[in-house]
């Protein structure tokens, strides 16, 4: 059974840091790409970055230079370390495994999902 558990959501103000991981487990995490999306309330799904099998990294504008994609394959973990944080940010962020690895911005792409873990930015 493929199960993907997100962690490290929380409460930060402007301008701080949170690192969110995505324990996989049930699926060969090394040749899977794995992504990060986001959903605000009252909002559709939408892409964050993502990282392919060999280390290849994709993320949406708003983002760059702010959000850092990684993995560590001998842990079966993805890593979205996010500096800066802004309000715009706050959202539930998802993890997912794409077997293409093609680093995709359509969640339809991804075939695994995570549960979610809600980012919440005060200002």
């Amino acid at each position: 059974q493929v199960q993907l558990v997100e962690s490290g959501g929380g409460l930060v103000q402007i301008g701080g840091s949170l690192n969110l991981a995505c324990a996989t487990s049930g699926l060969s995490f090394s040749r899977y790409g794995m992504g990060w999306f986001r959903q605000a309330l009252g909002k559709e799904r939408e892409f964050v970055a993502a990282i392919t099998w060999n280390w290849r990294t994709y993320y949406r504008d708003s983002v760059k230079g702010r959000f850092t994609i990684s993995r560590d394959n001998g842990e079966n973990t993805v890593y979205l370390q996010m500096n800066s944080l802004e309000p715009e940010d706050t959202a539930v962020y998802y993890c997912a495994a794409d077997l293409s690895s093609s680093l995709s911005t359509i969640p339809g792409r991804y075939e695994y999902w995570g549960q979610g873990t809600q980012v919440t930015v005060s200002s």
